[in-house]
C-alpha cells in the first residue's frame, strides 16, 4: 500500500486573511503582558511625548514588545526587533508595526527610564486590587548583578590617591623652581606664591589655573631674558602637562565619592566580589547592589546602589518604595508596608530607628542573635553581652569581681552620615587577674563599649522574631526572596545588565520586576484552573 500524507502547499491561498489573535491560545502568557498593559494607566508616559513632527511609535506599543521580551528572556533590542518580524506572538502585540532596534532600545534607555517606577506603580495596583498582594509583609534582602562594563576597566581610590598626592608634590616642586628663578627679580614675589599655594593636600586645579595666570602676568615684568625663558617654559609645563592630570585626578575623586572603586566603562558602576568559576571563587567585577522586597513572591519594590553594603541600603530602598507606595495606597493611609522582614545584614541601629520612625514592625535579625541561642555563646561568661551590670551605678561587672566603670562617651559616623554613641567601660584593675588570659589579650585594662540605643533595638527585634508570627516570617524569608532571585538568575538567565548607568540600570530592573510578577500571575491563573478542573472531575 502507498503511504497517504495530509495534504500540504506551501503557496496556498485564503480567501480571508489570518488573524494573528486566533492563531494564540486564550491562556497564553503573551495576553497576561497585553491585558496588563492595557489596563495601566500611562498618562505621564504619554504626556511626556511633544505634539506636532513625525508620528512617533505609540508608547503602549513598545513598552508591551519590551515587557514580552522580558518575560520570554529576549533581552536584546535587536533580538526583539527580529521577533517582531517572525514571532506571531510579538506581531500580534506591536500590531505589525515593526520599530528597528534603536527605536526599541532608546525607548528603554531614554524615555522609559524616567517613567519606569510609575508603569512598576501601575502593574503593583493592579495586583493590589486583584489581591495578590496586601502590601503588608514585606520580605527584602539584596543580591549583586554584573554591570555592562569590562573587569579590567576599573579606577581604585586608593591609586588615585596615591598618584594625585605625587602630582602634588612634582607641582609643588616646580612652582618653587619658578620662584627661585626669579627670586633675585622679585623677591616678595616669589614667597608671596609659597604662601598662596599652602600644603600639597590645597593644592587644587583652580589654583593652578590661578597660579599660571600670575606666573605669565609677572612674565611681563621680568627684565632677565634667560630667567623669562626658563619661567615661561616651567609655565607651559605646569599647564599643559600637570594641570590636566590633576584634573584627571580631581574628577575621578568626584566619581568615585564614597566608593573604593569604579568602571570606567560605566563609571557609575563598582567593583564588587561576585561568584566567579562555580567552585566557590569570588571574582572582582562591576556590578550593581540590587534591592528587592517581595509578597507571595511578587516584587514589591526594587532598587539599584552603588555600595555592596545590604545594611547602608535599606533606608533609601524603602524611601524608594514609599514615593511608589504613597500614590497606589492613599485611601489606607500607609505608605509603607505593615511588617519588614530581612536577614541579619540589615540589623543596624540606622535601620532600627528608621523601621521604629515609620511604625513599621521590624523583625530584622542582627549579627549576634543566632550566636545568642548556641551553648558557647551562653556559657562564656567573659563576653560583654554576658557581663553583669548595675544600673544604679551604672558599672560592669566581670566574672573575676573586677568592676568596669564609665570612662567616656565616643560618637561614630556611618557611611551615610547618621550619628551613633557608645558609652566605654575601663577595668579597674586587670594585673594579677588569674581569670586575664580568658578575657582578653590587650596588655592594658579591658575596655568594652557599649551602645544603650542599640542595645534597646535588638531586645525590641529578639521579642518579635520570638513570637510565633515571628518564627513563622523567618522560616517564610528563606523561601520569599531568595527564590525570586533564584528565579531571576538562574530559570530567566539574568545575570548581567545590558544597559550603563544607575538611571538606566533601574529602568531595566524595572522591566525585569514587572515581567517576573506577569509571569507569576499567568502561574497563579494556570494553577487556578487546573484546580477548578480537579473539582469538577470529583
Amino acid at each position: 500500500m502507498e503511504p497517504v500524507f495530509k495534504e500540504y502547499q506551501q503557496d496556498q491561498l485564503y480567501l480571508l486573511p489570518p488573524n494573528l489573535e486566533e492563531l494564540i491560545p486564550s491562556n497564553h502568557l503573551v495576553r497576561i503582558v497585553n491585558d496588563t498593559v492595557e489596563k495601566m494607566d500611562l498618562k505621564v508616559l504619554l504626556d511626556s511625548y511633544l505634539g506636532g513632527g513625525t508620528s512617533s511609535y505609540h508608547p503602549k506599543m513598545l513598552l508591551k514588545v519590551l515587557i514580552y521580551g522580558y518575560v520570554t528572556k529576549t533581552y536584546s533590542s535587536r533580538r526583539m526587533s527580529k521577533a517582531i518580524r517572525e514571532n506571531i506572538n510579538f506581531m500580534w502585540l506591536s500590531g505589525n508595526n515593526r520599530p528597528d532596534f534603536r527605536t526599541i532600545n532608546n525607548f528603554r534607555s531614554s524615555r522609559l527610564k524616567d517613567f519606569i517606577d510609575t508603569v512598576f506603580g501601575s502593574t503593583l495596583e493592579l495586583l493590589i486590587e486583584a489581591k495578590l498582594v496586601k502590601i503588608e509583609d514585606y520580605f527584602q534582602d539584596g543580591t549583586t548583578l554584573e554591570a555592562d562594563a569590562n573587569k579590567h576597566s576599573y579606577v581604585w581610590k586608593k591609586n588615585v590617591e596615591r598618584y594625585k598626592g605625587k602630582l602634588q608634590n612634582r607641582i609643588e616642586d616646580l612652582i618653587k623652581k619658578i620662584d627661585e628663578i626669579n627670586e633675585g627679580e622679585d623677591k616678595e614675589y616669589g614667597e608671596r606664591d609659597l604662601e598662596e599655594m599652602g600644603d600639597e593636600s590645597t593644592i587644587t586645579s583652580e589654583k593652578i589655573k590661578q597660579k599660571v595666570e600670575e606666573i605669565n602676568r609677572k612674565l611681563k615684568e621680568i627684565t632677565d631674558k634667560t630667567k623669562a625663558k626658563q619661567t615661561e617654559s616651567l609655565s607651559k609645563k605646569l599647564n599643559r602637562e600637570y594641570l590636566p592630570k590633576l584634573q584627571k585626578y580631581e574628577n575621578q575623586q568626584k566619581i568615585l565619592g564614597n566608593r573604593n572603586s569604579y568602571s570606567r566603562t560605566d563609571p557609575d558602576a563598582t567593583f564588587i566580589r561576585l561568584k566567579g568559576n562555580g567552585f566557590g571563587n569570588k571574582e572582582l567585577k562591576p556590578a550593581y547592589n540590587i534591592q528587592i522586597g517581595t509578597e507571595n513572591q511578587f516584587i514589591v519594590g526594587y532598587s539599584v546602589h552603588q555600595n555592596a553594603s545590604d545594611s547602608v541600603s535599606m533606608i533609601s530602598h524603602l524611601e524608594k518604595l514609599k514615593g511608589i507606595l504613597g500614590k497606589i495606597l492613599p485611601s489606607t493611609g500607609r505608605k509603607l508596608p505593615l511588617n519588614i522582614i530581612a536577614d541579619a545584614g540589615y540589623g543596624s541601629e540606622e535601620n532600627y530607628q528608621y523601621l521604629e520612625s515609620e511604625r513599621m514592625e521590624g523583625y530584622v535579625k542582627y549579627n549576634m542573635f543566632d550566636l545568642e541561642k548556641t551553648k558557647k555563646y551562653k556559657e562564656n561568661k567573659f563576653r560583654t553581652e554576658n557581663l553583669q551590670y548595675d544600673n544604679q551605678k551604672d558599672e560592669y561587672i566581670c566574672p573575676a569581681n573586677k568592676v568596669f566603670r564609665y570612662i567616656k562617651t565616643i560618637k561614630s559616623k556611618s557611611a551615610t552620615g547618621y550619628q551613633s554613641e557608645k558609652r566605654l567601660y575601663q577595668c579597674e584593675n586587670c594585673d594579677g587577674c588569674e581569670l586575664r588570659s580568658l578575657c582578653h589579650k590587650s596588655k592594658d585594662n579591658r575596655i568594652i563599649h557599649q551602645s544603650q540605643t542599640l542595645n534597646n533595638y535588638r531586645a525590641k527585634a529578639r521579642s518579635l522574631l520570638e513570637t510565633d508570627i515571628g518564627k513563622q516570617f523567618s522560616k517564610k524569608r528563606s523561601i520569599e526572596v531568595e527564590s525570586v532571585f533564584g528565579d531571576i538568575k538562574r530559570n530567566r538567565s539574568f545575570e548581567r545588565f545590558n544597559l550603563r548607568g544607575t538611571e538606566k540600570v533601574n529602568s531595566e530592573l524595572g522591566l525585569v520586576s514587572i515581567a517576573h510578577n506577569m509571569i507569576k500571575v499567568w502561574r497563579t491563573k494556570i494553577n487556578e484552573g487546573l484546580m477548578k478542573k480537579l473539582v469538577v472531575a470529583n
